[in-house]
Protein backbone atom coordinates (compact mmCIF):
# COMPACT_ATOMS: atom_id res chain seq x y z
CA UNK A 1 0.00 0.00 0.00
CA UNK A 2 1.36 3.45 -0.81
CA UNK A 3 2.90 5.30 2.08
CA UNK A 4 0.91 8.39 3.08
CA UNK A 5 2.68 10.16 5.93
CA UNK A 6 0.90 13.43 5.24
CA UNK A 7 -2.39 13.59 3.35
CA UNK A 8 -2.05 17.36 2.97
CA UNK A 9 1.40 17.30 1.40
CA UNK A 10 1.20 17.08 -2.41
CA UNK A 11 2.83 14.10 -4.08
CA UNK A 12 3.96 16.44 -6.82
CA UNK A 13 3.75 20.18 -7.28
CA UNK A 14 4.28 21.79 -10.66
CA UNK A 15 5.17 25.47 -10.59
CA UNK A 16 5.08 27.39 -13.87
CA UNK A 17 6.37 24.49 -15.97
CA UNK A 18 7.40 25.51 -19.46
CA UNK A 19 8.80 23.39 -22.28
CA UNK A 20 9.96 24.81 -25.59
CA UNK A 21 11.36 23.07 -28.63
CA UNK A 22 13.01 25.66 -30.82
CA UNK A 23 10.40 28.37 -31.36
CA UNK A 24 7.56 26.01 -30.53
CA UNK A 25 5.90 26.23 -27.12
CA UNK A 26 4.87 22.78 -25.84
CA UNK A 27 3.96 23.84 -22.30
CA UNK A 28 3.48 27.36 -21.01
CA UNK A 29 3.47 28.21 -17.27
CA UNK A 30 1.65 25.06 -16.11
CA UNK A 31 0.99 24.92 -12.36
CA UNK A 32 -0.92 22.26 -10.40
CA UNK A 33 -0.50 19.70 -7.64
CA UNK A 34 -1.65 16.14 -6.94
CA UNK A 35 -2.57 15.03 -3.42
CA UNK A 36 -2.29 11.51 -1.99
CA UNK A 37 -5.16 9.27 -3.07
CA UNK A 38 -6.49 11.78 -5.59
CA UNK A 39 -7.64 10.85 -9.11
CA UNK A 40 -6.75 13.61 -11.56
CA UNK A 41 -7.47 13.34 -15.28
CA UNK A 42 -5.65 15.41 -17.88
CA UNK A 43 -7.61 16.18 -21.04
CA UNK A 44 -6.96 18.30 -24.09
CA UNK A 45 -6.87 18.22 -27.88
CA UNK A 46 -4.16 16.49 -29.90
CA UNK A 47 -0.92 18.45 -29.63
CA UNK A 48 -1.94 20.08 -26.35
CA UNK A 49 1.23 18.93 -24.56
CA UNK A 50 -0.31 16.13 -22.47
CA UNK A 51 2.40 13.54 -23.10
CA UNK A 52 5.07 16.24 -22.75
CA UNK A 53 3.70 17.03 -19.29
CA UNK A 54 3.69 13.34 -18.34
CA UNK A 55 7.31 13.03 -19.45
CA UNK A 56 8.23 16.08 -17.41
CA UNK A 57 6.66 14.51 -14.31
CA UNK A 58 8.47 11.19 -14.70
CA UNK A 59 11.76 12.98 -15.45
CA UNK A 60 12.32 12.14 -19.13
CA UNK A 61 11.53 15.65 -20.42
CA UNK A 62 13.76 18.58 -19.51
CA UNK A 63 12.12 21.86 -18.60
CA UNK A 64 12.66 25.25 -20.20
CA UNK A 65 11.32 26.97 -17.10
CA UNK A 66 9.61 26.42 -13.77
CA UNK A 67 10.12 23.54 -11.38
CA UNK A 68 8.57 20.24 -10.46
CA UNK A 69 8.69 19.33 -6.77
CA UNK A 70 8.24 15.68 -5.85
CA UNK A 71 7.52 14.59 -2.30
CA UNK A 72 10.54 13.00 -0.69
CA UNK A 73 10.55 9.25 -1.25
CA UNK A 74 7.76 9.44 -3.85
CA UNK A 75 7.28 6.21 -5.81
CA UNK A 76 5.75 6.52 -9.26
CA UNK A 77 4.25 3.75 -11.39
CA UNK A 78 3.94 4.58 -15.09
CA UNK A 79 2.25 3.05 -18.10
CA UNK A 80 3.10 4.55 -21.52
CA UNK A 81 0.72 4.92 -24.46
CA UNK A 82 2.66 2.31 -26.39
CA UNK A 83 5.40 -0.14 -25.59
CA UNK A 84 8.81 0.84 -26.96
CA UNK A 85 9.78 -1.38 -29.88
CA UNK A 86 12.59 -3.02 -27.92
CA UNK A 87 10.07 -4.31 -25.39
CA UNK A 88 8.39 -6.33 -28.14
CA UNK A 89 11.39 -8.54 -28.79
CA UNK A 90 10.70 -12.16 -27.80
CA UNK A 91 9.93 -11.90 -24.10
CA UNK A 92 7.34 -13.69 -21.97
CA UNK A 93 5.06 -11.61 -19.77
CA UNK A 94 6.65 -12.84 -16.54
CA UNK A 95 10.08 -11.69 -17.71
CA UNK A 96 8.62 -8.29 -18.66
CA UNK A 97 7.12 -7.93 -15.17
CA UNK A 98 10.44 -8.99 -13.62
CA UNK A 99 12.10 -6.02 -15.35
CA UNK A 100 10.30 -3.88 -12.76
CA UNK A 101 12.88 -5.21 -10.30
CA UNK A 102 10.57 -7.70 -8.58
CA UNK A 103 12.51 -10.96 -8.23
CA UNK A 104 9.81 -12.85 -6.34
CA UNK A 105 7.86 -14.88 -8.90
CA UNK A 106 5.00 -15.47 -6.47
CA UNK A 107 4.60 -11.69 -6.07
CA UNK A 108 4.61 -11.25 -9.84
CA UNK A 109 2.03 -14.00 -10.24
CA UNK A 110 -0.19 -12.44 -7.56
CA UNK A 111 -0.08 -9.00 -9.18
CA UNK A 112 -0.84 -10.38 -12.64
CA UNK A 113 -3.81 -12.20 -11.15
CA UNK A 114 -4.97 -9.01 -9.42
CA UNK A 115 -4.91 -7.24 -12.77
CA UNK A 116 -6.86 -9.98 -14.52
CA UNK A 117 -3.82 -11.32 -16.35
CA UNK A 118 -3.03 -14.55 -14.50
CA UNK A 119 -3.33 -16.64 -17.66
CA UNK A 120 -0.89 -14.42 -19.55
CA UNK A 121 2.25 -15.13 -17.53
CA UNK A 122 3.90 -17.38 -20.12
CA UNK A 123 2.58 -15.62 -23.23
CA UNK A 124 4.88 -13.52 -25.40
CA UNK A 125 4.48 -9.77 -25.03
CA UNK A 126 4.27 -9.37 -28.81
CA UNK A 127 1.29 -11.75 -28.94
CA UNK A 128 -0.92 -9.84 -26.49
CA UNK A 129 -4.08 -8.03 -27.50
CA UNK A 130 -4.51 -4.37 -26.64
CA UNK A 131 -6.53 -5.10 -23.52
CA UNK A 132 -4.09 -7.79 -22.38
CA UNK A 133 -1.15 -5.44 -22.89
CA UNK A 134 -2.80 -2.74 -20.77
CA UNK A 135 -3.44 -5.18 -17.90
CA UNK A 136 0.18 -6.33 -18.02
CA UNK A 137 1.44 -2.73 -18.11
CA UNK A 138 -0.75 -1.93 -15.11
CA UNK A 139 0.56 -4.95 -13.21
CA UNK A 140 4.14 -3.90 -13.87
CA UNK A 141 3.44 -0.31 -12.81
CA UNK A 142 1.89 -1.52 -9.55
CA UNK A 143 4.74 -3.86 -8.60
CA UNK A 144 6.60 -1.07 -6.78
CA UNK A 145 3.54 -0.19 -4.64
CA UNK A 146 3.56 3.35 -6.05
CA UNK A 147 2.17 6.40 -4.32
CA UNK A 148 1.25 7.82 -7.73
CA UNK A 149 0.15 5.88 -10.79
CA UNK A 150 0.58 7.75 -14.09
CA UNK A 151 -1.39 6.41 -17.04
CA UNK A 152 -0.91 7.86 -20.53
CA UNK A 153 -4.01 7.04 -22.61
CA UNK A 154 -4.45 3.62 -20.93
CA UNK A 155 -7.49 2.58 -23.00
CA UNK A 156 -6.25 3.76 -26.39
CA UNK A 157 -7.21 1.17 -28.98
CA UNK A 158 -9.60 -0.72 -26.71
CA UNK A 159 -13.25 -1.27 -27.59
CA UNK A 160 -15.93 0.02 -25.23
CA UNK A 161 -16.28 -3.24 -23.23
CA UNK A 162 -12.49 -3.31 -22.86
CA UNK A 163 -12.49 0.29 -21.67
CA UNK A 164 -15.18 -0.49 -19.13
CA UNK A 165 -13.28 -3.48 -17.75
CA UNK A 166 -10.08 -1.46 -17.44
CA UNK A 167 -11.72 1.45 -15.62
CA UNK A 168 -13.54 -0.94 -13.26
CA UNK A 169 -10.24 -2.64 -12.45
CA UNK A 170 -8.57 0.73 -11.86
CA UNK A 171 -11.37 1.81 -9.50
CA UNK A 172 -10.99 -1.42 -7.52
CA UNK A 173 -7.23 -0.99 -7.20
CA UNK A 174 -7.62 2.62 -6.10
CA UNK A 175 -10.13 1.58 -3.44
CA UNK A 176 -7.83 -1.19 -2.18
CA UNK A 177 -4.50 0.63 -2.18
CA UNK A 178 -5.27 4.35 -1.94
CA UNK A 179 -2.89 5.02 -4.84
CA UNK A 180 -3.23 8.43 -6.48
CA UNK A 181 -3.88 8.38 -10.22
CA UNK A 182 -2.86 10.94 -12.83
CA UNK A 183 -4.33 9.87 -16.15
CA UNK A 184 -4.28 11.26 -19.65
CA UNK A 185 -7.52 10.39 -21.39
CA UNK A 186 -9.56 11.08 -24.51
CA UNK A 187 -12.51 9.14 -23.06
CA UNK A 188 -14.63 12.16 -22.27
CA UNK A 189 -17.64 9.96 -21.55
CA UNK A 190 -15.97 8.36 -18.51
CA UNK A 191 -13.60 11.10 -17.34
CA UNK A 192 -16.19 12.71 -15.13
CA UNK A 193 -17.13 9.50 -13.37
CA UNK A 194 -13.52 8.45 -12.78
CA UNK A 195 -11.99 11.73 -11.58
CA UNK A 196 -11.85 13.83 -8.45
CA UNK A 197 -10.40 16.65 -10.52
CA UNK A 198 -9.96 17.41 -14.21
CA UNK A 199 -7.25 19.54 -15.79
CA UNK A 200 -7.91 20.82 -19.29
CA UNK A 201 -4.65 21.53 -21.11
CA UNK A 202 -3.85 23.30 -24.36
CA UNK A 203 -0.18 24.20 -23.84
CA UNK A 204 -1.41 26.11 -20.78
CA UNK A 205 -4.11 25.12 -18.30
CA UNK A 206 -7.40 26.35 -19.77
CA UNK A 207 -9.50 25.28 -16.80
CA UNK A 208 -9.34 22.86 -13.89
CA UNK A 209 -11.40 21.72 -10.93
CA UNK A 210 -14.16 19.31 -10.02
CA UNK A 211 -15.51 17.48 -13.08
CA UNK A 212 -18.94 19.08 -12.96
CA UNK A 213 -17.40 22.55 -12.86
CA UNK A 214 -15.00 21.90 -15.74
CA UNK A 215 -17.88 20.51 -17.81
CA UNK A 216 -19.58 23.92 -17.56
CA UNK A 217 -16.49 26.02 -18.24
CA UNK A 218 -16.55 28.00 -21.52
CA UNK A 219 -12.89 27.05 -22.22
CA UNK A 220 -13.83 23.38 -22.04
CA UNK A 221 -16.70 23.85 -24.49
CA UNK A 222 -14.49 25.86 -26.80
CA UNK A 223 -11.96 23.03 -27.01
CA UNK A 224 -14.36 20.12 -27.30
CA UNK A 225 -17.37 21.68 -29.01
CA UNK A 226 -20.48 19.52 -29.13
CA UNK A 227 -18.67 16.73 -27.34
CA UNK A 228 -18.55 18.77 -24.15
CA UNK A 229 -22.23 18.98 -23.33
CA UNK A 230 -23.38 15.37 -23.62
CA UNK A 231 -25.35 13.65 -20.90
CA UNK A 232 -22.85 11.05 -19.59
CA UNK A 233 -21.01 13.55 -17.35
CA UNK A 234 -22.52 12.16 -14.18
CA UNK A 235 -20.80 10.68 -11.15
CA UNK A 236 -23.37 8.00 -10.48
CA UNK A 237 -23.29 6.35 -13.90
CA UNK A 238 -21.82 6.61 -17.36
CA UNK A 239 -23.36 5.71 -20.66
CA UNK A 240 -21.45 4.83 -23.81
CA UNK A 241 -21.35 7.25 -26.67
CA UNK A 242 -19.06 7.81 -29.61
CA UNK A 243 -16.79 10.83 -29.39
CA UNK A 244 -14.46 9.99 -32.27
Amino acid sequence: MPSNPNLNEPLIRAENLSVRRGNRVLLDSVSFSILPGEAVTLIGPNGAGKTTLIRAIIGTQSLSGGQLIRRKGLKIGYTPQKLPLEQLIPMPVDRFIALSGERNKAARTKMLARCGAADLQTKQMADLSGGETQRVLLARALMRAPDLLILDEPTQGLDQPGEGRFYSLLAEIRAETGVAVFMVSHDLHVVMAQSDRVICLNQHICCSGAPEHVAEDPSYHELFGNRAGVAPYQHHHHEHCDHD
